[in-house]
């Protein structure tokens, strides 16, 4: 089991910066694979950021070059760094974690962007 608990979501104006922040409860060596989904209403939950075990880091084209995502190994956290921020980044943002097979979800934290 993998719980996690994310915070730092918020409004933002376009072109500003918001940092999600997930912290697990177990070490982040342990997990597969982690990152960041988000959902938009009335849309399919897409992904984000995430990266493997292996290191290996992968983004959706849509926020590459804008959002950085980052671990802190000894505080088992992982954070999603969103800068320049557009009105289309809006939406319920979900941490996840691949665990033996199993995806573990956080509660979502919500991130809205006025134009």
């Amino acid at each position: 089991q993998v719980q996690l608990v994310e915070s730092g979501g918020g409004l933002a104006q376009a072109g500003g910066s918001l940092r999600l922040s997930c912290v697990a409860s177990r070490s982040i060596f342990s997990i597969n694979a982690m990152g960041w989904y988000r959902q938009a209403p009335g849309k399919q939950r897409e992904l984000v950021a995430s990266f493997t075990s292996g290191s290996i880091t992968n983004y959706s084209d849509s926020v590459k070059g804008r959002f950085t995502l980052s671990r802190d190994n000894a505080k088992n956290t992982v954070y999603l760094q969103m800068n320049r921020l557009k009105p289309e980044d809006t939406a319920v943002y979900y941490c996840c974690a691949k665990y033996l097979e199993t995806d573990f979800w956080g509660q979502g934290t919500q991130v809205t962007v006025s134009s």
